[in-house]
């Protein structure tokens, strides 16, 4: 097949077996390498369906400009696919953003706005959500992609990744673990495979620190896992189990990745690898787990692949919180 845009190739990613990131013959861990997407990760998929909705309803029009917070991966991907369909996008971004993501942006065409002044919960999101809303109202052709409230965001994953999985995947699907941010990703792939499997088992992965799931604010360093906000998104009903982890413990499972699958992924796709052997033992054997690996592993050189950085953390073992059913 040959592709008209670089945008029209987004999902399809690949599935691949972790049987040697998870021996255990009777839990078989199955993963979507969403990190294989053309702009590194799987909030390509969102852009695209948001950008592509848009301008087929009359919601957006060339020439309009795009406005989003975000810490990298959705901001990268906006700017790929609003430049391909002659819109404009500025990223409002934060000191925590990698250089890697920031100098991505620039590439990629974004305009960068980055803020500077912590917010209420010790962070930057609603400091960064402020000012992407004034920069809309202050701008006749400005539209915001709020994707903690885009339902959009949801239905681009249910559309797709969710499809995708039912169609590689034959028998039964047992559970569902993914790690969270605006919870789209893991609300909508939950929801078409339910469809097919309503005894699906969804398990969250959330960041120690994080408030998605009312655990108490505390200080997260990895950017794109957990939040400070409550995505308006969010049916914490549809969610089984939420599994906390911690930034130390998340890189301790990319490194476990890359060693035994030779999978160069990001943190959060850490944090899976971390929450997965938590529930290891509780989990109904034999079973079947599907999860989803976000972005790609050079991006966090200089975070969870950097030794220094990983120093720097208190021992993953204090860090980690225990399951908290939903």
């Amino acid at each position: 097949m040959i592709h008209d845009s670089v945008i029209s190739c987004v999902g399809s990613t690949p599935m691949v077996r972790l049987d040697r990131c998870f021996p255990d013959p009777d839990v078989e861990v199955i993963a979507k390498l969403e990190m294989l997407n053309p702009g590194g990760s799987m909030k390509d998929r969102p852009a695209r369906f948001i950008v592509e909705q848009g301008l087929r309803e009359g919601a957006l029009r060339p020439g309009m400009r795009l406005v989003e917070s975000t810490s990298g991966n959705l901001g990268i991907a906006l700017a790929m696919a609003a430049g391909l369909h002659g819109l404009a996008f500025t990223a409002v971004v934060d000191p925590k953003t990698s250089q890697a993501n920031l100098r991505l942006l620039e590439l990629f065409g974004a305009d960068v706005e980055m803020v500077t002044e912590p917010d209420e919960a010790g962070g930057y999101l609603h400091t960064r959500v402020r000012r992407a809303r004034e920069l809309v109202d202050a701008a006749s052709n400005a539209v915001l992609v709020n994707q903690y409230a885009n339902e959009l965001n949801w239905r681009s994953y249910h559309d797709t990744a969710g499809q995708e999985i039912l169609d590689a995947i034959d028998g039964t699907v047992d559970y569902l673990v993914a790690a969270v941010s605006t919870t789209g990703s893991i609300q909508g792939i939950a929801r078409r495979l339910r469809q097919e499997h309503p005894k699906l088992n969804v398990v969250a992965v959330d960041a120690v620190g994080s408030v998605i799931f009312g655990a108490q604010a505390g200080p997260r360093q990895l950017p794109g896992f957990g939040a400070s906000r409550v995505p308006e998104i969010l049916n914490a009903e549809e969610i089984d189990e939420v599994v906390h982890v911690g930034d130390a413990e998340s890189a301790a499972g990319c490194r476990h990745l890359l060693s035994t699958e030779k999978i160069f992924a990001g943190g959060s796709s850490g944090a899976v690898v971390a929450g997965i052997e938590h529930l290891a033992s509780r989990l109904n054997h034999p079973a079947r787990v599907v999860t989803v690996l976000p972005d790609r592993g050079e991006r966090y050189l200089d975070l969870v692949y950097d030794d220094a950085w990983v120093a720097s953390l208190r021992d993953p073992w204090q860090e980690t919180e225990t399951a908290v059913s939903t």
